[in-house]
């Protein structure tokens, strides 16, 4: 008998990755039944069917009772167990393990296209906030009247894959994880003007990284040189500067590239600085336009998977789940591509979620509703996807 879906997706996880994980940190200390694997399970199994609450996750579980031990699942699922795990077990097993599956996604999707032919790697840093109650979650405090995380991440814009997250309360500024990134040579890293820091960024150029950033209205320069560009693509200007601000000239002593474009589709003027004198000035725009794709991703991952509603209320049980939804996207999105599945992240989720019991081969799932995307999906949301 064909195994159900739900056993098929885990069947891609690699297991003896999980236990270390679970090794390094001690994670079946005092555990008699419940291990951590049947935990993730768990979580994993309420991210891909879309559950709402610990008791969702328990009814659904506990009405196919015949299924779970062919499912992996080793242990009964209770509810107050699953609380306990997520209030108890460190988080850094589920974060750990959730890095290594977006490793292997990374080299699976090395050679895709993003919309601009480079052969370097081309990251977008940005953050988004998710909004939590101050009562329920005090240990993240935002503001006087409510409580807040943030999300920050630096997307692999080739197959928007994300290779650093780091979860932490609101009021942390996003500058500041900038120092938490180790910059790699030859690499472009997108970001606003938030991340503007010229300290930091002159760490970015020591290491041969590059670097396209918005600039701000109050900008100190000197010109000292131009090129000519062509206005009928939007580039009004591509100038070498050097900082001329009384702290900026010591924070970021060598030459900047500063490319002015008018968006017509916003109607304004953007003005971005770089270190990468070698490439057009136009592509250098349409670089931070790529910026976008980690919006979409982010306005993707709050629509499709569970990281708005929490199943516990402590900063470890919040953790699990971001770290154990992070993980299912990085599976999901292996499989796709293992299996060379043609409809789009959205769809194999979509159709996952209500054959997670089904006893059928994966690729039957697909063979019908190949190429027929949901017509109510955005068109952003299609192109980030649809890979």
């Amino acid at each position: 008998m064909e195994p159900t879906v739900f056993a098929q997706i885990m069947d891609f996880l690699p297991l003896v990755e999980f236990r270390k994980c679970v090794a390094r940190y001690r994670g079946h200390h005092k555990v008699k039944s419940f291990s951590c694997l049947d935990q993730f399970l768990c979580l994993a199994f309420a991210q891909l069917t879309y559950r709402e609450s610990l008791r969702d996750i328990e009814a659904c579980l506990r009405s196919r009772p015949t299924k779970l031990y062919q499912m992996g699942f080793r242990s009964r699922v209770s509810r107050n167990t699953l609380a306990h795990a997520n209030e108890t077990r460190d988080w850094r097993i589920y974060a750990d393990f959730a890095k290594i599956l977006i490793a292997t996604a990374r080299e699976l999707y090395a050679q895709d296209p993003f919309g601009l032919e480079l052969e370097e790697t081309v990251y977008a840093l940005d953050s988004t906030t998710i909004d939590l109650c101050l009562s329920l979650f005090p240990w993240a405090a935002f503001r006087k009247t409510k409580a807040a995380i943030k999300l920050h991440t630096l997307l692999d814009l080739r197959g928007s894959i994300p290779t650093f997250i780091k979860i932490t309360d609101g009021k942390i500024h996003d500058v500041r994880i900038l120092d938490e990134l180790i910059p790699e040579p030859s690499c472009f890293y997108i970001m606003d003007r938030g991340y503007l820091d010229f300290s930091r960024l002159h760490v970015f150029h020591q290491n041969h990284a590059f670097f396209v950033i918005r600039a701000k209205s109050n900008l100190q320069s000197r010109r000292l040189s131009s090129r000519t560009v062509e206005k009928s693509t939007g580039l009004r200007s591509d100038q070498t500067i050097a900082l001329t601000g009384v702290q900026t000239a010591d924070l970021y002593p060598d030459r900047l590239r500063r490319v002015r474009f008018y968006d017509e589709e916003t109607r304004r003027f953007l003005v971005f600085l770089t270190n990468n004198f070698l490439l057009p000035a136009l592509t250098i725009a349409q670089l931070y336009k790529c910026r976008w794709l980690v919006e979409l991703f982010f306005r993707w991952i709050k629509q499709h998977l569970r990281i708005k509603a929490f199943f516990g209320t402590s900063e470890n049980a919040v953790k699990i789940q971001i770290w154990v939804a992070m993980a299912t996207y990085a599976l999901v999105a292996i499989i796709k591509k293992r299996l060379d599945l043609k409809p789009s992240l959205y769809t194999i989720l979509q159709v996952f979620s209500v054959s997670a019991f089904a006893q059928l081969p994966i690729n039957q799932l697909f063979t019908e509703s190949e190429g027929k995307e949901n017509d109510d999906m955005s068109s952003n949301q299609l192109l980030l996807f649809n890979l």
